[in-house]
């Protein structure tokens, strides 16, 4: 793998925390000084990889997984600091920004105190004279606007006069992108319609900033690509082709997986499936399109789901539970070979996790693709043995998906069974000290002691957190995406023992 500029074949040690889940004063994390305090905690800690969850605007339930848009950011982590420097806020109109929680978000009022404030920056920036300021958003249209950016804000109007209705509910002539009627709704509302692309110009700016950052501090900027797009997203109304819609332009079969560690019914996810024959139709060059965007933004990102790119589970829409679904065959390696040809060697880590079968195993190595090894699931299974973990991997303590490892080892995932507990502390005996400092301790010097290239732990292993800082938990519908770690939290960590096992184990 390679990346521009930042060496990420050397051995590392990162952190997980998605940028919603940072400190700071205004609900949520934003993309301004909470970030580089961030990375200033990670230098500390001798980490020089942060990975994130994808960073996209979100719909239904908050995930990030069932995005509004692919492309898109998420305006919510604008840094409403930088919008004062730039001249678009007042001191004052931040003074009176109200008193959020801020060890979890409320999307609601975040996005009303957040939106009315972006709403006053947006229009006056459509009134600025600012020339440097007016030719990188001219800069910014060039490169983006028939991507995706015009769709996007087309979409994103749309669907703010339906009143977030979802788009297949929408009049006939919004939903089949009448031309006609599409010129008309740019005419009549030009302003509205220009918002979104101003909006996203102000998240591209910052983000721009902010991975110069990251690149002049060493740190690798991890992302996440979600495989599947939501129903309800600005790209399956641009291009409804790509996926599998009836004439009403509903699903007809979704994706998700079988039974698994997370459910007895599996996962019924929602998202509509691809068309796989008419992106190889196509040379696939929508997906070029997406990564090319990704890395634009990441130095590496996290391909989710890996597994469905060789066969993916696809269940009936109208199915109770994803226990209904049947495997079909994924584009397998026409799609990689597309990528390559048009990006060259990309920077990917497949995502490998559940039922993995030969066939994906020799897909992922036939692109040289880092896979992933969790240590939570891995500890639970007779085989595992610790030295049989590969160079070529990324391992984690545990992921988003996963409980804290103290939630865990606790029982709130099931309770270790007694053969799985009594071979994780004799793993933990061989290779490190002990638990006697908590298991997440124990967990993270196990991690870091692999012969994996990369060693990661969600920020809440680093700081031995329990349940009550889960992030998500697979097959619930709420309270999930909302932990946010705190300031002290942040300062009263242990960066020693961070950093001397960094050293130890050759990841600094």
């Amino acid at each position: 793998m390679a990346a521009d500029g930042i060496d990420i074949e050397r051995r590392r040690a990162g952190v997980c925390l998605h940028l919603t889940s940072l400190p700071g004063p205004r609900g949520i994390g934003e993309l301004g000084p909470s970030a580089r305090n961030f990375m200033d905690w990670m230098q500390e800690c001798r980490l020089s990889v942060w990975q994130f969850l994808p960073t996209v605007p979100t719909g239904i339930g908050n995930s990030p997984y069932q995005p509004l848009s692919i492309f898109a950011g998420n305006p919510l982590l604008i840094d409403l600091e930088a919008l004062l420097e730039w001249g678009l806020l007042r001191k004052q109109e931040l003074v009176s920004y109200p008193r959020l929680a801020v060890t979890s978000v409320d999307y609601q009022s975040v996005s009303e105190s957040k939106g009315a404030l972006l709403s006053v920056a947006i229009e006056r920036f459509q009134e600025t004279r600012d020339s440097s300021l007016l030719r990188e958003y001219e800069q910014f249209l060039e490169s983006h606007d028939a991507v995706w950016l015009d769709d996007y804000a087309a979409f994103t109007l749309l669907r703010e006069r339906n009143h977030g209705v979802q788009w297949p509910a929408w009049d006939r002539k919004a939903r089949a992108r009448q031309t006609a009627y599409l010129a008309g709704l740019k005419q009549s509302f030009p302003s509205q319609w220009e918002r979104a692309k101003i909006e996203q110009f102000f998240f591209a700016k910052q983000w721009k900033d902010l991975r110069a950052e990251a690149k002049r501090r060493d740190i690798i900027l991890f992302g996440d690509e979600p495989i599947y797009m939501a129903l309800d997203c600005a790209e399956a109304w641009a291009r409804p082709e790509l996926v599998y819609l009836d004439s009403d332009f509903m699903p007809v079969e979704v994706a998700g997986v079988p039974p698994d560690y997370f459910s007895r019914d599996g996962q019924l996810w929602g998202n509509p499936v691809y068309r796989w024959d008419v992106h190889a139709a196509e040379a696939f060059s929508w997906w070029v399109s997406r990564l090319r965007h990704a890395l634009s933004r990441a130095d590496m990102v996290r391909l989710d789901h890996f597994r469905g790119f060789d066969q993916y589970w696809s269940v009936p829409f109208s199915a109770a539970t994803a226990r209904e679904g049947h495997w079909n065959h994924g584009p397998g390696q026409k799609l990689f070979d597309a990528l390559v040809g048009a990006l060259g060697q990309i920077p990917i880590v497949a995502e490998d996790l559940g039922l993995i079968t030969p066939s994906v195993i020799a897909l992922r190595k036939a692109y040289a693709l880092p896979g992933m090894q969790v240590l939570q699931f891995l500890v639970d299974q007779p085989e595992f043995e610790f030295d049989g973990i590969d160079e070529d991997c990324v391992c984690y303590t545990g992921t988003h998906d996963n409980d804290t490892t103290e939630g865990w080892y606790a029982g709130s995932d099931g309770q270790l069974s007694g053969a799985a507990l009594e071979k994780m502390q004799s793993i933990v005996r061989a290779n490190v000290q002990g638990m006697e400092d908590g298991v997440h301790k124990a967990l993270v010097s196990l991690c870091f002691k692999t012969r994996a290239r990369i060693a990661m732990a969600p920020l809440q292993d680093f700081l031995g957190l329990g349940s009550e800082a889960r992030l998500n938990t697979p097959g619930t519908a709420s309270g999930n995406w909302r932990w946010r770690v705190r300031d002290d939290d942040l300062a009263g960590a242990d960066c020693g023992y961070i950093g001397r096992m960094a050293l130890e184990t050759g990841r600094s």
